[in-house]
């Protein structure tokens, strides 16, 4: 084959001018349309579950015009994926391999849709779950980001919902620190490569609604960490969780229906610091061991109004993973304990309580949380609850981690916390465990193992500031719910308002009460000893009063007095069966007669020999008539329900309790005869005398000074009455009539007979 030559040019005949024109546009080479399917390092990404925004690549998604629509789904095991629009076309997804599949639909825009899955043995029809905008709005994002979200359990954790006109379960969580995060659960065979969740920017917040996923469905998180690891994690907003040992999360939501309105509507009007408020401690799982929140509401009402005391305060319910900790170290922050039953389950209890006029406290402990590798420790691979120096983060007593208050996200997390108990399970009260672990820097340090604060000072002000923001948040959502600390310090206004600046330079820690330690301590100290030396240590029953209105306080014999070789409350007196019954008889009504609330824990109520133990609860046997101690125990459970009666009769005794007007000593010095007599008055300055007497003697015409405005005084209570027990002594049952003899600065006075290890209560005739 030839060449064809060139053509020749002709220069002697110019080409004719004619208008310019541009070169003919030549036509692109056809092309491929764009692939739906995932590029490689999308798939790494998801397949490795570090992916932080699955929905931009799984779903549905425009293509480049004319391509249409690409649709990706990924669902390991699958053995197909169809797509079915809402107008009724289908569409098979290409199998990509791993669990991915693909396809483009030519569609101008994105159509509402489903999925049908085939597996091996069955086939499901569904939404996609990557085809929903996010179902947490920006306000609770930016809340949250800024730490004041007061609702958080309503943004995060998992909440069953109809979210675009589709039910199912949104789950969220805050991982700042995660490389990527997915949910877990019985709904995807505990595998969640097909169920990642998006980050939602700066917060660390990630979500996933998943359609079709309801109530009692078991979840975790997983989470990629950032040194590449992964971890397994309960939901740290849980609102319900499996029986321990077992530990997953479950969704929930409450149906049930509140009928404590009356109670709701009344406490808001109450002001604790002038209301009776006696408390009975318990532990809920061994105050009858075996029984259900709802198996107690049938039996714990009737017993605790009946022996008269106004409140309950339970130990911690929270979930907790180990039970001999009695709750005190919680991995479920959110959620009751599952041992005893559901969360409406103790909705039932509490609201069981509040129909029979008794308040519910319960113990709340923001201090601190154990290690479990499936909590909150290093929850997204890097300290996010606890401290990130890890000198701040251990706390030294009990092998545990302390929370970083300086945290807005974790603050907000525990403001939030007490909010919830007192929202949405109508707590009337929180008694807040370990304040002074948490309030100093060196707390169970020695030196060199703390840092001091910014001003060179011992206070953890960032637990400082929690707390001021706890207290202030629950005062102002929840009016007439009751904060306790138990702060076994001298700090400075743990019960003065937090806007109220003390000599520290700090404000109040805003709390409504404070548990009195020092009184605890040195007025047990005083009744163990044997009477013939107590009168050297007189003080020690006195020394109260020194300090008695620096706080609002209540006087607690609590569980951590009677366990663990400390004995029970009857067995610290000394002396035989008869002393000690007849000292605890005495120690109870002077207890109840100083300022003050009063707190008892269960079993000391009918004086219980031996220590308490989570394992079998009280001795309940001994209240059995069939045992013949009627005199022995039902003589103090019976005491007790008159001290109960007695003082809410009394306004005397509550009305005034941090007023110093509301109390004036009579007898405080009689350390010889073992007397203490003292004069307790109501608002409108009736009288109540109360006279205690600690020795093992009958003192006949015991001279005691009284106004000399009251003719006469009844006694209403003698703790040596033969009913309690007692041998009838010094209860004439005719008014005692006032003498115009002076004694103890007064114009007149009583002669009384003092029984033997006794407390007597007087009021005027």
């Amino acid at each position: 084959m030839t060449s064809r030559p060139a053509p020749r040019k002709t220069p002697e005949a110019p080409p004719a001018r004619t208008a310019s024109k541009k070169p003919p546009r030549q036509k692109a080479a056809p092309q491929d349309p764009p692939s739906p399917a995932l590029g490689p390092e999308d798939r790494a990404r998801l397949l490795a579950g570090t992916h932080h925004a699955p929905h931009e690549v799984l779903g549905a998604h425009p293509l480049p015009a004319p391509a249409g629509v690409a649709f990706r789904a990924l669902r390991p095991y699958a053995l197909a994926v169809t797509v079915v629009t809402d107008d009724g076309q289908r569409v098979e997804l290409h199998d990509d391999g791993d669990g991915f599949f693909s396809a483009a639909l030519p569609q101008a825009s994105v159509p509402g849709y489903r999925l049908v899955v085939t597996y091996r043995d069955t086939e499901l029809e569904i939404p996609d779950a990557y085809g929903f905008l996010p179902a947490v709005g920006e306000l609770d994002l930016h809340l949250i980001g800024e730490g004041r979200h007061e609702e958080l359990w309503r943004a995060l954790g998992a909440e069953p919902m109809t979210h675009h006109g589709v039910t199912g379960t949104r789950f969220t969580v805050w991982a700042p620190n995660a490389r990527g995060v997915r949910v877990v659960g019985g709904f995807n065979y505990w595998d969640g490569t097909g169920f990642p969740l998006r980050s939602l920017g700066s917060t660390g917040v990630w979500e996933l609604f998943v359609p079709g996923v309801g109530e009692g469905e078991l979840y975790k998180f997983e989470i990629a960490r950032p040194d590449g690891s992964r971890s397994l994690r309960a939901d740290p907003m849980a609102r319900r969780t499996e029986v321990p040992p077992a530990n997953s999360s479950i969704v929930t939501a409450s149906h049930h229906v509140w009928q404590d309105d009356v109670w709701m509507r009344e406490r808001a009007q109450r002001a604790v610091h002038e209301e009776p408020f006696s408390v009975y401690e318990m532990h809920l799982a061994s105050w009858r061991p075996g029984l259900t929140y709802r198996q107690l509401a049938e039996q714990l009402p009737a017993y605790v109004k009946d022996l008269g005391f106004t409140h309950v305060e339970l130990m911690p319910v929270s979930e907790h993973p180990f039970g001999g900790s009695w709750g005190y170290q919680v991995t479920g922050f959110y959620a009751p304990t599952a041992r005893l039953g559901t969360p409406d389950d103790f909705r039932f209890l509490v609201d069981a309580l509040h129909r029979a006029g008794i308040g519910v406290l319960m113990d709340w402990v923001p201090a601190h949380f154990p290690r479990d590798d499936w909590a909150l420790a290093e929850f997204d691979g890097k300290a996010l609850y606890e401290h990130g120096d890890p000198a701040r983060a251990a706390h030294p007593d009990w092998g545990t981690l302390e929370f970083d208050y300086g945290r807005t996200e974790v603050r907000n997390f525990l403001v939030a916390n007490a909010v919830y108990w007192c929202e949405q399970f109508h707590i009337d009260g929180l008694r807040v465990d370990a304040v002074a672990s948490m309030l100093y820097l060196d707390y169970s340090r020695e030196d060199g193992e703390w840092t001091p604060n910014e001003h060179g000072g011992r206070e953890n002000l960032d637990a400082v500031a929690f707390l001021q923001e706890m207290n202030a948040t629950v005062h102002r959502r929840v009016p007439g719910v009751v904060t306790v600390a138990e702060e076994s310090t001298a700090w400075d206004g743990v019960t003065r308002a937090t806007h109220h600046t003390g000599a520290d330079g700090l404000g109040g820690l805003g709390f409504s009460l404070k548990w009195n330690m020092g009184w605890m301590h040195d007025s047990l100290g005083y009744v163990a000893r044997d009477p013939v030396h107590r009168r050297h240590h007189h003080h020690e029953m006195t020394f109260s009063m020194v300090y008695a209105y620096s706080e609002n306080y209540c006087l607690p014999i609590s569980h951590d007095e009677v366990v663990h070789g400390k004995r029970s409350l009857v067995s610290k007196m000394p002396g035989d069966w008869w002393q000690q019954r007849a000292g605890l008889r005495a120690y109870l009504a002077f207890m109840w007669a100083h300022p003050g609330k009063q707190l008892l824990f269960m079993g000391q109520e009918f004086a219980q020999g031996a220590e308490w133990s989570e394992a079998h609860g009280p001795d309940w046997w001994l209240l059995d008539p069939s045992y013949g101690a009627e005199a022995d125990h039902r003589g103090v459970r019976d005491l007790v329900r008159d001290l109960n009666s007695a003082y809410q009769d009394s306004a005397a005794l509550w009305q005034r309790d941090f007023d110093p007007s509301g109390f004036a000593w009579v007898a405080g010095d009689a350390a010889e005869d073992n007397v203490f007599a003292f004069l307790r008055f109501a608002a409108d300055g009736s009288p109540l005398l109360a006279v205690s007497h600690f020795a093992p003697v009958v003192r006949e015409d015991f001279r005691l000074g009284v106004p000399g405005d009251v003719a006469a005084w009844r006694v209403v209570l003698n703790t040596d009455a033969q009913r309690y027990g007692g041998g009838g002594v010094g209860d004439p049952g005719v008014p005692v009539q006032a003498e115009p003899v002076a004694a103890h600065g007064r114009p007149a006075s009583l002669r009384l007979t003092l029984p033997p290890l006794a407390t007597v209560w007087l009021r005027p005739a």
